[in-house]
C-alpha cells in the first residue's frame, strides 16, 4: 500500500500541482511541501511558477492573495476554514475617517488581512519587507492596518514617518508572556532571544533579534557561534529551525504559541483536495480584486 506521502507525489504529478506551504503548518506537512516560506516569499513564488495548481497549505488570506495574484491557477486549500483573526482586525471607517484626515496618506496593509481590507489600502507589506517600503513611500502620513505591534515596530524604524495605528493584533503574538521569557533567559542565559515584530512591546523589549519567520530562521542559520535560542513566534516554525540548525536548541515559552488554525491541517486534507479539486479559492468581485491586486503588485514592486 502506498504511503500518503507517495499519494500525494502520484497526485501532484497526474494534477501538475505545486504544494505550498506556511513555516507555521504542521511538520508533516512541510515535509511533503514543494517549497516553505513566509507570506512574502509565498505570495512572489507563485506569481514565477508555472504550474496550473497551486496547493496553498496555509490561512484563508493566503490562498485569497494567491488567487488575486494568479488569477489563471487554480489554487486548493487543503482546510477551508483555516483563518487569522487579526485579518478581520480593522473597520472601513478607521480607513475612511483617515483618508479625510490626512492629506498626504499612504493605506499601509499587512499581508495577514482579507482581500476586502487590502482592497482599501495603497500597498501590502509583509513582516519582512514592511521596512523597507514605508521607507520607499513619498508619503509623510502612514496609517498601518491591522496589526498595531508590526505598525509600531515599522514606525521606529522610519522615525521619518507619521504613524496613525489600528488596534488590530495576532492573539498568539500579542498575549505572549514576557514573563515566561525572562524565566528562559534566567534558565538559558547564552540563549538569544529571537521574535516576530507582531509580539507585544514587552517581548519586543527582551530581544536580540526582531524579524520575519524567514528573518529568524536565518539569524538562527548563519550564528552558528550561538547554539541556544529563545524563540518568541508561532511553534510551528521549530521544523524548519532544526532542519536549519540541527546542532542547535530551540525554546519557546512555557505557554506555547501555537496557531490552532494552522495547525489543524492534515496530509488526509491536502490528498483530498487534490483528488477532488474541492476548496477551490473563488476570485473576488472584480473591483476589489483589481483594487486588492494593485496593492499587492506594488508590494512586490517595491520590496524587489
Amino acid at each position: 500500500m502506498n504511503t500518503k506521502k507517495e499519494i500525494i507525489q502520484q497526485l501532484k504529478e497526474e494534477k501538475n500541482a505545486v504544494i505550498l506551504a506556511h513555516y507555521y503548518a504542521p511538520p508533516e506537512v512541510q515535509e511533503i511541501a514543494d517549497y516553505i516560506g513566509d507570506s512574502f516569499y509565498l505570495s512572489k513564488l507563485a506569481v514565477n511558477l508555472d504550474n496550473p495548481v497551486l496547493v496553498f497549505c496555509g490561512v484563508s488570506f493566503m490562498g485569497e492573495s494567491a488567487k488575486i495574484l494568479n488569477p489563471d491557477k487554480t489554487v486548493l486549500m487543503p482546510d477551508a476554514s483555516a483563518d487569522c483573526p487579526m485579518a478581520h482586525m480593522v473597520d472601513r471607517s478607521v480607513v475612511d475617517a483617515a483618508r479625510e484626515q490626512y492629506e498626504d496618506l499612504a493605506v499601509v496593509c499587512y499581508i495577514n488581512s482579507t482581500a476586502e481590507i487590502k482592497s482599501w489600502s495603497d500597498v501590502c507589506v509583509t513582516s519582512a519587507n514592511a521596512v523597507k517600503i514605508v521607507r520607499n513611500l513619498p508619503n509623510k502620513n502612514i496609517l498601518f492596518i491591522p496589526d498595531r505591534n508590526l505598525g509600531h515596530f515599522v514606525a521606529k524604524q522610519a522615525p521619518e514617518k507619521h504613524f496613525i495605528y489600528n488596534e488590530g493584533y495576532c492573539p498568539r503574538h500579542e498575549f505572549m508572556s514576557a514573563d515566561e521569557v525572562r524565566q528562559l533567559k534566567e534558565a538559558h542565559p547564552q540563549a538569544q532571544v529571537l521574535v516576530h515584530p507582531e509580539c507585544n512591546a514587552q517581548i519586543l523589549a527582551l530581544a536580540d533579534y526582531i524579524g520575519s519567520t524567514s528573518g529568524i530562521i536565518k539569524y538562527a542559520a548563519e550564528h552558528t557561534e550561538c547554539e541556544e535560542f529563545i524563540i518568541g513566534t508561532v511553534s510551528g516554525v521549530v521544523y524548519k529551525l532544526n532542519e536549519s540548525r540541527p546542532d542547535a536548541r530551540f525554546y519557546f515559552p512555557a505557554t506555547r504559541p501555537s496557531c490552532p488554525d494552522m495547525e489543524q491541517m492534515t496530509l488526509d486534507q491536502v490528498i483530498h483536495v487534490l483528488k477532488t479539486g474541492d476548496n477551490a479559492v473563488a476570485m473576488p468581485p472584480e473591483e476589489l480584486t483589481r483594487q486588492a491586486g494593485q496593492a499587492l503588485s506594488r508590494m512586490l514592486e517595491l520590496a524587489r
